[in-house]
């Protein structure tokens, strides 16, 4: 199923992927660091929603409390929350 999130406290301002069960699937973020976040987009396509999680939750951005990886997580566990009816 496909999702969008809006950021927050990051330059991305939106991110789009797809979750199909707790695999998540061609993300994309518009705004924010292209090639950083094309780098990461491709780098954990196809992982699981705690494989990513695991790896990139509470990473932060310089003195931000967040970053656009950690925003990532936040979207795909709650997309996963929603699909299940959580």
């Amino acid at each position: 199923m496909k999702h969008e999130y809006l950021t927050r406290n990051v330059c991305p301002t939106k991110l789009e992927f797809d979750l199909d069960g707790d695999v998540v699937r061609n993300i994309k973020f518009t705004g924010g660091c292209n090639g950083n976040l094309k780098a990461i987009a491709m780098l954990v396509d196809g992982w699981t929603v705690d494989q990513i999680t695991e790896k990139l939750a509470g990473n932060t951005c310089g003195f931000k409390s967040t970053s656009c990886a950690d925003q990532l997580t936040i979207a795909i566990n709650k997309a996963l929350a929603e699909e299940r009816g959580e």
